[in-house]
């Protein structure tokens, strides 16, 4: 589609914005007549980026110290903006850019205390951040001292090895040391190699001891992990976790503009579970099995195409699920969307902590490989069966994680600094909930397909925030899964197992009900009530970036932002029916 603003004069161009009470979807692009704070940001964006790279230890006080000084600098800059002169875009930029300077003092200070917790366990670990920190800064080296350096390094881990062997701590700080011993030993083999033979008279007197400081760090790592934590050394690992607490599930909902206590998400979370019940029993009717639901989730589960027919399946759906939206006119999917994307399998290795579709550029196939037990192959199938994959197709491509991508690499592309899962994952399960809607689930398969994923995502919710507070282990949340929406149980750890992993923040899980339930009430707000067209909604969302959800509705909205803007939309009343 030619868009017609290119053709318009600026005169032209600015009396059509001015009339136009929302960012409409042939609104010119955002980045023609950029934010004041772009090139802040920018700079901001970049000078971080060199901050990590340059102090990459994480458990190091210089760390700690310099991205201290720089967020205090940012800050202050920040501060000295006149606010109410900035247009609407900047004054949204510089919301965003206070509130990831807030983030980053509080990972900071999470990271304090992570490393306190583990301190006792590693006594150690300074003697190893030093050498590399020393020759990070390009310090002249003692060769002598050296060896003597890593010959005292082996008799602290002996020692703090030989302290710990009865101690008491928790498997997950024991675990989370572990971790850091890993880290710790990767540091140690950098400076190593660094001088190691381009120095002769340093690998004379490191070689040797060096060796030896390596094996030690190997060795107490797997101590710690075999004998404190209590993980086997055969056999399929336990899911232990690090329950984050509170005050982090606390930290993480400001950062993301979601202005609800842990407590309320969890009755949001309960209402919207009890909500799919009723409408699985509704489709169980439909199938003759009553209100005994989970039978007839288990007939869906049956209807899975043969090995080898996946990749054909997927390709159709992903198919559908375009023509769908672009009959519709519900969004715009530019033709190079259509064809920049395709097919990869999973691993059985991946499938461990991706039992389902990944998706982006290109999606990832869960299927199973010869190399699976019988018994894993058909949990692979039932639960990747064709009417969960329905779902999982359009919300992994378009219009989901392929076309966001599409777009935010297209529009404000320097706003990724301040990228959310509540954006991310709830736009891609908000367009569930709209083609739910908008009546895309036809028969009682398909609504128990689209339902099976609802009940998850409120799954989800209870089951990480309930974990992070220490209501529920680990192997409750997997029984949860299993008992509570029907999950097969090798999908169901590994998805308990993703979730708590540590590549993902404490409220991570919560980003899919959450973002998705923020879209939808203000699809109510400004399509439902004539503002807005369905195309022109989601093609500006798009071309926001993947921000804070408030912040959209500020923008699409009109609303008039201060300096001291603070979260407050309620998008869900916890007192209404659930739904």
């Amino acid at each position: 589609m030619t868009r017609p603003f290119f053709l318009a004069g600026p005169l032209l161009l600015l009396a059509g914005l001015l009339s136009l009470p929302a960012r409409a979807a042939d609104a010119p692009d955002p980045d023609a007549a950029p934010s004041e704070l772009r090139p802040i940001i920018q700079r901001y964006s970049a000078d971080l980026e060199d901050l990590e790279r340059t102090y990459p230890i994480r458990v190091s006080s210089a760390r700690q110290a310099r991205l201290r000084r720089f967020l205090e600098e940012q800050q202050a800059a920040l501060d000295q903006l006149d606010f109410d002169k900035l247009s609407q875009d900047a004054r949204i930029d510089y919301l965003l850019l206070r509130n990831h300077i807030q983030r980053q003092r509080s990972e900071a200070a999470r990271a304090a205390r992570e490393t306190a917790e583990i301190a006792p366990l590693l006594p150690f670990y300074s003697t190893v951040v030093t050498l590399e920190e020393n020759r990070r800064k390009m310090l002249p080296l003692d060769a002598a001292k050296a060896g003597e350096t890593l010959a005292g390094l082996v008799k602290a881990i002996d020692e703090a090895r030989a302290a710990n062997a009865r101690a008491k701590v928790k498997p997950a700080i024991a675990n989370r040391a572990a971790a850091r011993l890993g880290d710790l030993r990767s540091n140690l083999r950098q400076w190593f190699n660094f001088y190691n033979g381009y120095d002769p008279l340093f690998t004379w007197w490191a070689d040797e001891p060096y060796k030896k400081a390596d094996q030690a760090l190997d060795s107490y790592s797997k101590f710690l992990r075999e004998q404190v934590a209590g993980i086997p050394t055969s056999g399929r690992e336990p899911i232990i976790g690090d329950p984050a607490g509170r005050q982090a599930l606390v930290d993480d909902l400001a950062y993301n503009m979601i202005p609800y206590t842990p407590e309320e998400l969890l009755t949001l979370a309960r209402k919207e579970y009890a909500w799919c019940e009723k409408e699985m029993i509704k489709a169980s009717r439909e199938l003759k099995y009553g209100d005994d639901w989970r039978k007839a989730l288990e007939y869906v589960k049956t209807k899975y195409v043969e090995p080898g027919k996946q990749p054909e399946l997927v390709r159709q759906l992903a198919q559908e699920a375009i023509d769908y939206v672009t009959q519709r006119d519900l969004v715009t999917v530019p033709p190079l969307a259509r064809e920049d994307w395709w097919e990869e399998m999973l691993s059985p290795q991946r499938q461990a902590t991706a039992p389902f579709f990944l998706g982006g550029d290109l999606i990832l196939v869960a299927f199973p490989t010869s190399a699976m037990t019988q018994e894993q192959k058909l949990m692979s199938m039932r639960g990747n069966n064709v009417y969960f994959a329905r779902s999982t197709v359009f919300h992994e491509l378009i219009p989901g994680h392929h076309l966001q991508g599409f777009m935010t690499e297209r529009y404000r592309a320097y706003r990724s600094r301040f990228q959310t899962p509540f954006w991310t994952e709830g736009n891609a399960f908000y367009w569930e909930l709209l083609l739910w809607d908008m009546g895309f689930a036809k028969s009682p398969e398909d609504r128990i397909g689209m339902l099976f994923w609802h009940m998850h995502r409120a799954a989800r919710v209870i089951f990480s925030i309930r974990f992070h507070l220490g209501q529920m282990t680990a192997q409750e949340c997997v029984d949860y899964l299993v008992d509570q929406v029907g999950f097969e149980r090798d999908n169901a750890e590994a998805e308990v197992r993703r979730s708590f992993d540590g590549s993902y923040e404490p409220i991570y899980q919560c980003a899919y009900m959450l973002g998705a339930l923020q879209f939808h009430q203000l699809h109510k707000e400004l399509v439902e009530s004539g503002k807005m067209t369905n195309r022109a909604f989601h093609d500006a969302i798009l071309k926001e970036g993947r921000i804070p959800v408030e912040l959209i509705r500020a923008d699409l909205s009109g609303q008039k932002l201060t300096r001291d803007f603070q979260s407050s939309w309620r998008f869900y009343d916890l007192t209404a029916p659930g739904n």
